[in-house]
C-alpha cells in the first residue's frame, strides 16, 4: 500500500495554483501529496477500496461544487484519514443564521440582524416600516447559506420590496436582514478585515469591502492601531466552529468596536496576489500552507 500524507481535491481552475504550491511546500519537506481532480476520481475510489493507496488527511476543496466527490469523502472517513474542516462541522458552521443566534448568546459584537424564514416555508414578509428603521437606512440584506464572495448580498437596501425580491431568489433559504457597519479609515486604509484561522494560528489581512484588495496587517500596526481584539475574536470563534481553518470578515468602527461580518468562511478564496489584483498575498498563503503542512507532519 501507497501511504500518502495529504491528498488534495479541487475543481476550481484557479485553485490550481493554490494546489500546485501546496504540493511543491510539502515536498520539499520529504511529505509526499495527491491531487485528485475529476479524471482521476474514479481510479483514486477505486484504489481506496482496494487498500493499494492511503490518505493521512485529506483537503476538501471539490465536494461542496460537485457532488460526484462526495463518495471519496465517504470512504476517506472510514479509512482513519484525516478530514480537513468536516462536512459535519462545516454545516454547522456556515449557516448564517443558526451561527448568529449561537454567537449573540457567545456575546461577540454584530450588526442588528433580523432573522426571515424562507420563502417556501412562509411567503408573508413579516417586517414593519418601524423595525426596517431601527436597522437604518440602507441594510444588508444576505441569504444564510448561499453567498459566497459577496454573492448574493445587497449592501445597500433600502425597501421592502428588496427584501421580498432577494427572498424569492433562493426560496429554500432563510434570511438576515442588518444593520450596515461602517469601518473607520487609518490614513488611507478601511477598517475592514479578513481574518484567517489557519490550524491554531490567527492571521489577519486588511481587505477592503469595496475594492476586494487585501494586504498584511503588520505587527507594529496590531500595536499602533490597537488590533489584538481580531486575534482573541477569531480565536474564540475556532473553540466554537472547531474546524481546522475557516476566514472571517471584521469591521472595526470609529468608537473602536470590532464588529463581526460575515461569520464563517470554510471555503477560502486562495488565488495569490501576485498573480490576481485581488488574490490572498502570497506571504499570507504560504503561511497558511506551511501551518497546513505542521499539522500533517503531526498526525
Amino acid at each position: 500500500m501507497e501511504i500518502f500524507d495529504l491528498a488534495v481535491s479541487y475543481k476550481w481552475e484557479y485553485d490550481k495554483e493554490f494546489v500546485d504550491l501546496i504540493e511543491r511546500n510539502f515536498q520539499k519537506d520529504g511529505l509526499r501529496t495527491f491531487v485528485v481532480e475529476s479524471f482521476n476520481l474514479n481510479e483514486t475510489v477505486s484504489l481506496l477500496k482496494n487498500k493499494e493507496i492511503h490518505f493521512k488527511a485529506y483537503l476538501d476543496r471539490a465536494s461542496d461544487e460537485d457532488p460526484s466527490f462526495l463518495p471519496l469523502t465517504k470512504i476517506l472517513s472510514r479509512k482513519k484519514c484525516h478530514l480537513i474542516n468536516p462536512h459535519s462541522k462545516v454545516v454547522k458552521s456556515i449557516n448564517k443564521a443558526s451561527m448568529h443566534k449561537k454567537l449573540l448568546k457567545k456575546n461577540f459584537r454584530l450588526p442588528q440582524t433580523l432573522i426571515l424564514p424562507p420563502y417556501d416555508y412562509d411567503s408573508v414578509l413579516s417586517i414593519s416600516e418601524d423595525k426596517l428603521i431601527s436597522l437604518g437606512k440602507p441594510f444588508v440584506i444576505k441569504p444564510a447559506f448561499f453567498s459566497g464572495g459577496g454573492e448574493g448580498v445587497v449592501k445597500d437596501a433600502e425597501t421592502l420590496s428588496e427584501i421580498e425580491t432577494e427572498r424569492m431568489k433562493n426560496h429554500n433559504d432563510k434570511y438576515l436582514i442588518q444593520q450596515k457597519i461602517y469601518p473607520r479609515k487609518f490614513k488611507n486604509k478601511r477598517a475592514w478585515f479578513r481574518v484567517f484561522w489557519a490550524f491554531d494560528k490567527v492571521i489577519p489581512s486588511w481587505w477592503d469591502d469595496h475594492t476586494h484588495i487585501y494586504s498584511p496587517v503588520l505587527k507594529s500596526e496590531i500595536k499602533k492601531y490597537n488590533l489584538l481584539p481580531l486575534y482573541r475574536a477569531v480565536a474564540r470563534l475556532s473553540r466554537i466552529t472547531k474546524l481546522d481553518y475557516f476566514s472571517t470578515e471584521i469591521a472595526l468602527t470609529k468608537d473602536h468596536k470590532f464588529f463581526l461580518i460575515d461569520y464563517v468562511n470554510d471555503q477560502c478564496d486562495m488565488r495569490l496576489k501576485s498573480l490576481h489584483p485581488d488574490g490572498v498575498p502570497d506571504i499570507i498563503v504560504k503561511e497558511f500552507i506551511d501551518r497546513m503542512k505542521n499539522f500533517v507532519k503531526k498526525i
